[in-house]
C-alpha cells in the first residue's frame, strides 16, 4: 500500500494494530477522522490518552474502575460470600447486563493456554485461592467460556481449592460449547447463572 504522506502511513500503521483491523480498514478509519471536525478527533485522542493514564484495576476483583475499588465491590447490597470467576472485564459486563447475579466477581485476566504461553502464574489465580483460604468465600461460580482452555482453567482452580470449605459451581451449559461468553445472549447467560450446577457434576458430563 503506497502512501502520499508519512504522517498518514504512521497513523494507519498504529490503527492497524487494533484487533480485527486490517490496513484497508485502518486507512478508511483514519481518512474518516480527517474528514471530521478537528475538535472531534482531538477529543477522541484525549479520551484514549486519559483512559490509558488514569484507569484503575479494582484492588479486590481486578475489574476496570475509576477508583481503587470498583462500584460492584464497594456496593454493600452485593453478596460478598458469592464470587463469580470470569476471564476478563467483558464477561463482567455481559453478566451484569442480565441483572440476575448479586454477588461479586474475580477477573482472572485470561485463561490457561499453554499454546499461547499463558500459565497459571500469568493469571490472577493465587489471589483467588487466598480469598478462599481466608474463609470469606462460601461459593465460587466458574463462568469461563466453555472452551478447552476455559475448562482447563476451571479444573486447575478447582484442584487448588478442593480441600477448603467452599462450594464450587459452574454455569449451566445453556451456553454452547466453544462459544465465548461475551457473545452469548443475555437471557441464555442469565439462566446459565441461575441454573448453575456443582462443578464436580460438570466433570462427569
Amino acid at each position: 500500500m503506497q502512501f502520499s504522506s508519512k504522517l498518514l502511513e504512521d497513523a494507519v500503521n498504529e490503527m492497524a494494530q487494533l484487533p480485527g483491523i486490517g490496513k484497508r480498514t485502518a486507512l478508511r478509519l483514519v481518512l474518516h477522522l480527517l474528514r471530521q471536525p478537528e475538535q472531534q478527533t482531538i477529543g477522541l485522542a484525549q479520551s484514549l490518552s486519559k483512559v490509558r493514564a488514569e484507569i484503575n484495576f479494582c484492588q479486590s476483583c481486578y475489574n476496570i474502575s475509576d477508583k481503587k475499588v470498583c462500584e460492584i465491590c464497594s456496593n454493600p447490597n452485593r453478596i460478598g460470600e458469592l464470587i463469580c470467576v470470569v476471564e476478563d472485564i467483558r464477561d463482567v459486563m455481559a453478566i451484569e447486563n442480565t441483572s440476575t447475579f448479586k454477588g461479586l466477581y474475580h477477573v482472572l485476566g485470561g485463561k490457561i493456554s499453554p499454546i499461547d504461553g499463558i500459565g497459571p502464574q500469568d493469571l490472577k489465580i493465587q489471589s483467588l485461592v487466598n480469598k478462599v483460604k481466608s474463609g470469606e468465600v462460601k461459593e465460587l461460580i466458574f463462568a469461563m467460556s466453555p472452551t478447552m482452555e476455559g475448562d482447563t482453567t476451571n479444573f486447575y482452580i478447582f484442584r487448588q481449592i478442593q480441600d477448603y470449605d467452599v462450594a464450587v459451581s459452574t454455569i449451566a451449559r445453556g451456553v454452547a460449547a466453544g462459544n465465548e461468553l461475551e457473545y452469548t445472549d443475555e437471557i441464555t447467560l442469565g439462566r446459565s447463572i441461575q441454573d448453575r450446577i456443582p462443578f464436580e457434576t460438570s466433570l462427569k458430563s
